[in-house]
């Protein structure tokens, strides 16, 4: 009989802080293809699809090794490759290797969290990355938190524990009765906020309509004043008030203390959705920016953003452990009372979820290998390029810096003298569109709200999170980002701008 070898990660490179290149995961080895591959969308997924063949499941394999071929050269050559330095469209960074590594040991453990005999050590080492977590963002002994598949489905927990909170104050079982003697529950938010906190208010009986946006001011930051007007609006039960640490498109930071302090006088719970700045934690240059975190009942951090993780690694942080009460559950073939008593208990208790698998490894493995100065040098290295990049916006007349650097995102977009507003729009849009069919650049695109009497505007967005990448890849993307916007206008017959 044959003897299989042991599963065994693959060793990463030792590497100092200082030292350039980091070590970052890729499927594609030809850096001279671009980010994606070349072609329309309906061309890409043809080829794609004539590898894989016939879509049904074949009645035998073509075995282990031919398989994994098969698959590693579609993802080769049709795959993106976020470790290219023009992959700068979204919060997607490229990911360290050690943690894809440290993941492949995850899922060969086949762990889950929700019973302690389903892996002891994982849930020690969940444990231990969200008591490091917790500390770092300024939190006392008593936080704890969960892992959990992505931002949006923290923002869902956090919203479930601030309604059942809502519910117990004013006498209403929610778990038990639903939402049934409840009083209008209103969820408050930014306008700038992720489209998640709708969604949370939706899932979870409240309505969309329960999310009341609240205006942002010229920094693109939640407008107190506004949000001191609805939380005093008669006939409502608050139920929470969101805060944003680190919008989408702006990197923007709402003024958090402020938010908690009104949200705290109308006994509403106050959330902070971190996803995209917690990271700023890292960094001793951006760790102010986050100074007053601690004011938050709970916190969404995503690490597959800041934290150059595989997808998905988002952690919902409580400042009290004892809120995670709405998700208490003792089930007779998973965590038996007595079991519990004993001390053999999961983590069930924590999330909706039953299986969950162990994402904290590659948290764990990373933090270890870098410590938080090497995460902050990926970081700082980051928003220095999102500086460099604004700055030769600015100087270029053919492109128009449209928001300050706050992270690592920069807002822009070319130019369109001469050009109707809608001819503008639509110039933003064709341009990324070449540049995305042409696989050579991968940018984003987003809406600039209305302002001081302008109308909404159609931008396009850099979000750079690759900390291999330099001033003259920044400089290069944003040549072709002119040179295309020149082709688009002259083929319209506009000319140069």
């Amino acid at each position: 009989m044959p003897q299989f070898a042991r599963l065994t990660a693959l060793p990463s490179p030792v590497r100092s802080p200082s030292d350039s290149p980091w070590p970052l995961a890729s499927t594609v080895s030809d850096r001279a293809r671009g980010p994606l591959p070349h072609g329309s969308p309906g061309e890409v997924l043809l080829r794609a699809q004539q590898v894989l063949g016939e879509a049904r499941v074949p009645a035998t394999g073509v075995g282990e090794s031919a398989a994994l071929d098969l698959i590693a050269g579609l993802l080769a050559e049709s795959g993106i490759d976020l470790s290219h330095p023009h992959a700068a469209a979204h919060l997607q960074p490229p990911v360290l290797q050690v943690a894809v590594d440290a993941d492949a040991l995850a899922s060969a453990s086949n762990a889950s969290m929700d019973t302690y005999d389903s892996g002891p050590a994982t849930l020690a080492i969940e444990q231990w990355v969200v008591k490091a977590l917790a500390g770092l963002g300024g939190f006392g002994p008593e936080a704890d938190g969960v892992l959990t598949p992505g931002g949006s489905i923290s923002n869902l927990l956090a919203v479930l524990i601030a309604r059942d909170s809502a519910a117990a104050a004013a006498g209403v079982d929610v778990r038990r009765n639903g939402l049934q003697g409840l009083d209008q529950p209103v969820v408050f938010c930014s306008e700038l906020a992720h489209f998640s906190v709708q969604r949370a208010c939706a899932a979870l009986g409240l309505g969309e309509q329960a999310a009341i946006t609240i205006a942002s001011d010229e920094d693109f930051r939640m407008r107190t004043d506004v949000l001191e007007d609805e939380l005093a609006k008669p006939g409502r039960t608050p139920v929470a008030v969101v805060a944003t640490a680190g919008t989408t498109d702006y990197g923007s930071i709402d003024p958090i203390a402020e938010i908690a302090a009104l949200a705290r006088q109308y006994g509403a719970w106050m959330h902070v959705d971190a996803a995209y700045g917690f990271g700023a934690l890292f960094s001793d240059q951006l760790a102010p920016l986050l100074a007053e975190l601690p004011h938050a009942d709970s916190v969404t951090l995503d690490l597959h953003k800041i934290g150059w993780q595989p997808a998905a690694t988002s952690v919902l942080l409580v400042a009290d452990r004892n809120r995670f009460a709405s998700f208490g559950r003792s089930v007779d073939y998973l965590n038996p009372a007595d079991d519990i008593d004993s001390g053999l208990d999961g983590l069930l208790g924590r999330s909706l979820q039953t299986t969950r698998r162990p994402d904290a490894v590659k948290v764990a493995t990373t933090l270890r290998a870098y410590g938080r100065a090497g995460l902050g040098k990926m970081l700082d290295t980051c928003h220095e390029l999102a500086h460099a990049a604004a700055a030769r916006v600015v100087a270029d007349s053919n492109l128009e810096l449209l928001a300050p650097v706050t992270l690592t995102t920069v807002l822009f977009r070319v130019a369109g003298q001469g050009l109707e507003a809608a001819e503008v729009d639509g110039l933003q849009g064709e341009v990324r569109r070449r540049l995305l069919t042409s696989g050579r650049v991968l940018i984003g695109r987003t809406k600039l709200p209305a302002r001081g009497g302008r109308p909404a505007a159609v931008a396009l967005k850099l979000t750079l999170l690759n900390p291999n990448a330099t001033a003259s890849d920044i400089e290069d993307l944003l040549d072709q980002v002119v040179a295309t916007g020149l082709d688009v206008r002259a083929e319209s017959g506009e000319g140069a701008a």
